[in-house]
Parts: structure tokens; C-alpha cells; sequence
């Protein structure tokens, strides 16, 4: 038989046993796809890159800076805290627009921090956080060339980016329009915007925002135009993620949700759109518009533009 005072310690060992284990970390022991990847090799790699500002950018310090790198920087505070690395170290790899996706489905990139656009057809082979811009593809042109349409560029030449939305929509619209338009592809918005500029394209075709900032950045910004027509829709931008890898992307998803229903989202905002942006010290005033309100308001991580209208 028992001595009842002999059976206590014993349970109340075994309690406390239990309430520690329960006490323990969920994700110590449970780490798996990313997460397990970074906490295994104790690093993350950012694709970045570096040409593309306010976004993505290396500065006069030969830093990457920008607005998503900013963002982005939120983010791998909250994976040192989830994978317990204090200490891991941040590698940034410079990408295109034809590199970042094979790069992130082949496991080079861990989170792709630049102005990638999320729509249905990239959700196929990647998936994405929550919204951090809006934008609508439009057109640059020279306002000596009086090119105010779509319809007006019938026959002429037009750049855009290799492996770009821009470019998708470029090709939809000469074929239902019969436009007759000869479409050139640059490897990034910096020579794109120099075909433009060198009189070797009559448009150059780009989200909304991006073409703002290569006009404030180019040597005549006056001597530009951007279209009031859009080839489409609003577009959201994402920080692109691997696809089937639902721890990584719930805490990724809730990391940006905290962050942009809080007032450090317009101060970042402001501090790359609104103010004065190093190197050159151009500020791009660049207001943040109505559907990226909403979008913080509501975070999505949805590729429907009809999620991002007012």
C-alpha cells in the first residue's frame, strides 16, 4: 500500500514537469522549411536590388537601402526572434527581374525585397506577404513627342523590362489594338529609361511610381510626360516568398500586418517618398496614394486588384 505522503512529491513533480514542457517554446524543437533553413546555417539571404530606388538600392556608402529593404529589415528582426539567432547574419544578393523568381524556388533567396508585382500567374510558382504598394502601369514619353494615348503609340517603338508585368501588358494590348507597336526589353528601369532618353524608344512602359522617380532622377526632368491611361488595373507589390511554407509565411504575414496598421509605416513612407533621398538628396514627392491607404488599412496579401480600389 501507498504512503499518501510519499505520493505528493511525486505529483507534484510530474506537474510541474508537464507546465514547463507546456512553458517551452512551441517552434524550439518544431523549426521546419525556412525557418529551419536560416536557424540552420544562421543566415538569411534578402534578394535586393541595386538599382532600384527609393526601393532597392546601393548608396554612396555602397549600403542597400530603400524603402522595402526597410521594411524587409522589420522583418528579420522578427526571424532572429523566432529562430533565437540574435546574431544572424543578413547576406544581400543582388537580383533582376528575369533572376528573383528561379532564385527563390531554387532556395538561393530567402525574402525578395525590392517592387515585385503579385499577381495570379507568379502565385503559381511563389507566394507573397501583405501589400506594401500600389501602383498602375503606365507610360513615359517626351512631351516634344506629343504622345498622349495608348492608341498613339501605334507603330512605334516601346521599351520595358525584361520578365516584367509591364511587358505582359504591353503585348496583350498591341495584339487587341493592332497597334503595330515594336517592343524592346532592357535588363532594368536604368537602361530602359536610357533608351528613352537616347531617342531609341518613343515610350518607355512602367508602374506608375517607378517612372516618377527615374524622371526626378534624369537630367531634364521637365522634358517628360507620364500618361494619364493605364494599361490596366491596380497592382500591389509584395515581398516574395516560397510557396508551401506556411510557418514562415504566418510569421512574415504578421510581422507586416503589425507593422503597417502602425504609424511607423507612414514615417517610412514619408522618409522615402516625401523627403529628401540620398545619394543625390531628391525628394520624389510621391504622395501615398489612396489604394495603398486602404491596403494598410486592411493588409492583403491578395493578387486581385479589385482587393486595392477605393
Amino acid at each position: 500500500m501507498k504512503h499518501p505522503l510519499r505520493s505528493r512529491p511525486v505529483k507534484k513533480i510530474a506537474l510541474f514537469v508537464f507546465l514547463s514542457a507546456l512553458a517551452l517554446p512551441a517552434h524550439a524543437a518544431e523549426l521546419t522549411g525556412t525557418l529551419k533553413k536560416i536557424k540552420d546555417s544562421n543566415r538569411i539571404v534578402l534578394g535586393v536590388r541595386d538599382g532600384g530606388p527609393p526601393f532597392s538600392y546601393i548608396d554612396n556608402n555602397q549600403t542597400y537601402v530603400g524603402y522595402t529593404i526597410d521594411i524587409c529589415s522589420r522583418i528579420v528582426d522578427a526571424i532572429k526572434k523566432e529562430v533565437g539567432a540574435a546574431d544572424l547574419k543578413v547576406e544581400m544578393l543582388p537580383i533582376t527581374s528575369s533572376t528573383r523568381i528561379p532564385l527563390m524556388t531554387n532556395g538561393t533567396i530567402d525574402l525578395e525585397c525590392g517592387s515585385t508585382t503579385n499577381n495570379p500567374e507568379r502565385q503559381k510558382q511563389v507566394t507573397f506577404t501583405n501589400a506594401h504598394f500600389v501602383t498602375a502601369s503606365r507610360f513615359a514619353s517626351k512631351k516634344a513627342q506629343k504622345i498622349e494615348t495608348i492608341d498613339d503609340l501605334k507603330g512605334k517603338s516601346v521599351v520595358s523590362v525584361a520578365g516584367s508585368v509591364n511587358i505582359v501588358q504591353i503585348n496583350k494590348l498591341n495584339t487587341e489594338r493592332k497597334l503595330g507597336i515594336t517592343v524592346q526589353t532592357a535588363k532594368d528601369t536604368v537602361e530602359a529609361f536610357l533608351l528613352l532618353e537616347t531617342d531609341r524608344a518613343a515610350a518607355f512602359v512602367m508602374d506608375d511610381v517607378q517612372l516618377s522617380i527615374l524622371i526626378a532622377l534624369s537630367k531634364d526632368p521637365a522634358a517628360y510626360t507620364i500618361s494619364k491611361e493605364a494599361f490596366g488595373p491596380p497592382e500591389p507589390y509584395g515581398i516574395m516568398l516560397r510557396r508551401d511554407d506556411a510557418p514562415f509565411k504566418a510569421l512574415v504575414d504578421r510581422t507586416t500586418a503589425d507593422l503597417y496598421r502602425s504609424p511607423e509605416i507612414g514615417a517610412i513612407y514619408r522618409k522615402w517618398f516625401e523627403s529628401p533621398v540620398p545619394p543625390k538628396g531628391i525628394n520624389y514627392r510621391f504622395p501615398m496614394p489612396a489604394e495603398l491607404k486602404r491596403a494598410f488599412e486592411h493588409p492583403t496579401d491578395s493578387p486581385d486588384p479589385a482587393a486595392y480600389r477605393n
